[in-house]
């Protein structure tokens, strides 16, 4: 994806509403003084939130300029190590091949990837009744052994399922696979590009499932399932059906909340990480991440997100000042 300026990459995702700013530790005075250019690329799941953090951060100090751009946490984090970015956005934990190379992760925020199915899948009755357990999931994705809804439901059913997955290196497949204790290079399903790509095969295949992150799964103005697809829950004590403590998809509000609660599986839910090549010593660098870590945080559930504990805060913060005193 070609990198955009942030005000200019907001019109590909549409209006994003503003949270307010709140206090919290690790943030600057507004300071006109500080100047510069950021950039970020990397996980579509971060993107949007991402945004929101640029623009206020540009509001705050006017001389900076910050560029975005989506390709995957994959690229995130190779840009991120070639120090082609200033901050890889990366969807996933942070391996250790990539610690010795550098990478520094710090956690910005928390979602879950979701499977999602076509509004119309002719069984979609039975299916939020059954639920998707991690076995007819691992049939889905990894085996391939589910050809059919049927095969999902337990039943002799013969509408066909037709699966979806990631084609770019991207955490959201990445932790869907870790669920089934498996990488993403394992999942099967017709490989499609980016998040808003799945959405799309999914809007348009009656029979498909595939998997996505919370912020393509739901509107971001109504909370409400995104046009043509919905969130099939997780049948997660693998019992054959949708208890009503099971049951809190629909809305993107009631998900967040059970995923705070522990509700929801982890993975698929995960950490969503700032990557950079070493601590950053660059004032402007310093100063953005400090914000996201403070004041930015309110932009987290406004937008579809679940804040960072304070204590994974106050762990960050204390690594970057620690290595900004011995400059």
């Amino acid at each position: 994806m070609k990198t955009t300026t942030v005000f200019v990459s907001t019109l590909f995702f549409g209006a994003l509403a503003l949270g307010g700013v709140s206090c919290g530790n690790g943030n600057r005075a507004k300071n006109d003084d500080l100047s510069g250019e950021l950039s970020l690329s990397g996980a579509f799941a971060l993107y949007p939130v991402a945004v929101q953090w640029a623009e206020e951060f540009q509001t705050l100090h006017p001389g900076v300029q910050i560029d975005i751009s989506a390709g995957g946490a994959g690229k995130g984090m190779t840009d991120a190590l070639a120090g082609v970015v200033d901050f890889g956005m990366v969807s996933r934990e942070v391996y250790p091949p990539e610690k010795e190379k550098g990478a520094v992760g710090f956690a910005v925020a928390k979602d879950a990837v979701v499977p999602t199915i076509n509004a119309s899948n002719p069984k979609l009755k039975e299916l939020f009744a059954h639920g998707l357990s991690r076995d007819a999931a691992i049939d889905i994705w990894i085996t391939g052994k589910a050809k059919t809804w049927g095969d999902v439901l337990g039943t002799d059913d013969a509408t066909p399922l037709h699966a979806y997955t990631r084609s770019d290196a991207c955490g959201a497949a990445e932790t869907w696979a870790l669920w089934f204790g498996a990488k993403q290079e394992d999942l099967g399903g017709t490989a499609v590009f980016g998040d808003p790509g799945v959405a799309a095969a999914v809007q348009k295949d009656i029979y498909g499932i595939g998997l996505n992150n919370i912020g393509y799964a739901y509107d971001n103005d109504t909370h409400l399932p995104n046009d043509g697809i919905v969130v099939l829950p997780i049948d997660t004590d693998g019992d054959g059906r949708i208890a009503p403590d099971e049951n809190f998809y629909d809305t993107k509000d009631r998900l967040i909340a059970a995923i705070a609660e522990g509700k929801y599986p982890s993975p698929p839910a995960r950490d969503l990480y700032l990557v950079t090549k070493g601590i950053p010593t660059d004032p402007v660098a310093v100063a953005f991440l400090e914000y996201v870590l403070g004041n930015g945080q309110a932009k987290n559930i406004p937008a579809g997100y679940i804040d960072i504990p304070e204590n994974k805060i106050r762990e960050s913060l204390a690594l970057l000042e620690s290595a900004n005193q011995s400059e």
